[in-house]
């Protein structure tokens, strides 16, 4: 039995076996990204990125829902594993209906996608979706002058980008902010939970929008800030003077941990990840000092494809001249995941599959049940074992069942940073 048909797996296997008695199974998806950027006050107009992955078996459509309200115009969509575009239309919920989304309304209007690959069994379909909304409800100006985005999102991870020359003055929620390379000012967000968030932010023009121009390059003679004409860096400072980080919300790395009876110390986990860097071939997973990996697979997940995989430890690292860091050990461990080399303008989605084995932070204390392990991912779930009932999380999460009856607690950290995960359990 392939090992991905447990907890997650349990859905996709049921929607195949409902598709082969006849019915159409309903569309499913993952991994959605929604990215607004705010057109010019008075359009109430908004471009929207929508990055999303299909993931019904076999479906050769993807139905995007246009919301009630809003006019739309779609100026393309994207396949994100070649990069070419792909065939869309508007339908209404009669055509989605009859055409693999079994679920559309009546009323409901739909950019229909053609997919550029029928989705592989556990597999995905990755698009970006392309569209200008022009909707008064969701972008305005209100009585005193600053403009507002007011919007209930269902997807979990987005962001809005205010226009040229405004300045954040309101967010209702948990945000991280960036600045865009042109100076637009961004807010982003990790949703932790299903329902969706009343979500709103405010801008106000800056006094100078007028003679606003993008900000210079960081480190040029003239930049204003550290370094530059108006200001001078202490030299014993430890503000971290030129820090970046990356926008915590499109990140879509993520993982899955299927812990073992804990007397094995052991835990299944898998890890999605996406690689976009032109002529990169290989994944290297260097293992945790104190683990042991074993049982590596791995698959492309747009095209379902598996992968050549191999385990090097101590001097063979060197002798192969990977390069992990640090020069290697004895105990060095590293996995070796090799795939055709990215080509420009595409991507690939990666599906890793490992057992480990870590005595030094999951084990049986007792009748308890202890994990304490640190999560550097934005996005990480942990399955408890068979027959286990959760007594403690000492990090916040969203609980519920898998389809098999256990335990799974997932944790969003949208800031750039660890958490360190405690949990306890104990045998009902």
């Amino acid at each position: 039995m392939d090992r991905s048909l447990s907890a997650v797996g349990l859905v996709v296997a049921g929607l195949g076996a409902a598709g082969a008695a006849g019915q159409v199974p309903p569309q499913t998806d993952t991994d959605a990204y929604t990215r607004y950027e705010l057109l010019e006050p008075g359009t109430a107009g908004f471009r929207i990125a929508y990055d999303v992955s299909a993931t019904t078996p076999g479906a050769r459509f993807y139905y995007n829902g246009i919301r009630e309200g809003a006019e739309e115009t779609v100026h393309g969509v994207t396949d994100l594993h070649t990069g070419g575009s792909l065939e869309w239309a508007v339908v209404d919920g009669a055509h989605a209906r009859a055409n693999g989304h079994p679920r559309a309304p009546d009323g409901g209007r739909y950019i229909k996608v053609t997919l550029a690959r029928p989705v592989p069994e556990g597999g995905q379909g990755r698009i970006r979706i392309d569209k200008t909304y022009t909707d008064h409800e969701s972008y305005f100006v209100d009585d005193g002058g600053d403009i507002v985005f007011s919007r209930s999102l269902g997807i979990r991870r987005n962001s809005v980008v205010l226009p040229p020359g405004y300045e954040l003055v309101g967010c209702n929620f948990l945000c991280q902010v960036t600045r865009e390379d042109d100076g637009r000012i961004k807010a982003s967000f990790t949703s932790p939970g299903p329902a969706a968030v009343p979500f709103e932010v405010r801008g106000r023009i800056l006094a100078n929008r007028d003679e606003w121009a993008p900000p210079r390059a960081s480190g040029s003679p003239d930049a204003d800030g550290p370094g530059g004409a108006s200001g001078v860096v202490p030299g014993d400072t430890r503000a971290r003077i030129g820090w970046s980080f990356p926008e915590r919300a499109f990140e879509d790395r993520d993982i899955t941990y299927f812990l073992q009876p804990p007397e094995t110390s052991s835990f299944r986990l898998f890890h999605d990840y996406t690689e976009t860097r032109p002529g990169v071939d290989r994944y290297l997973n260097v293992v945790r000092a104190g683990s042991k990996a074993s049982d590596p697979e791995a698959t492309i997940l747009d095209t379902g494809e598996k992968l050549a995989i191999e385990t090097l430890r101590g001097e063979e690292i060197a002798r192969r001249g990977i390069d992990i860091g640090d020069a290697p050990t004895a105990e060095s461990e590293v996995v070796v995941i090799r795939f055709p080399p990215v080509a420009e303008g595409h991507s690939v989605r990666l599906r890793i599959w490992e057992t480990y084995t870590d005595p030094n932070r999951y084990v049986l204390a007792g009748e308890d049940l202890v994990w304490d392990r640190s999560f550097g991912r934005s996005r990480n779930t942990v399955v408890l074992p068979e027959g286990w009932y959760l007594t403690a999380a000492a990090i916040p999460g969203v609980i519920d069942m898998t389809d098999d009856g256990r335990v799974r607690i997932r944790f969003v950290n949208p800031r750039p940073d660890e958490i360190r995960v405690f949990l306890t359990a104990r045998r009902r």
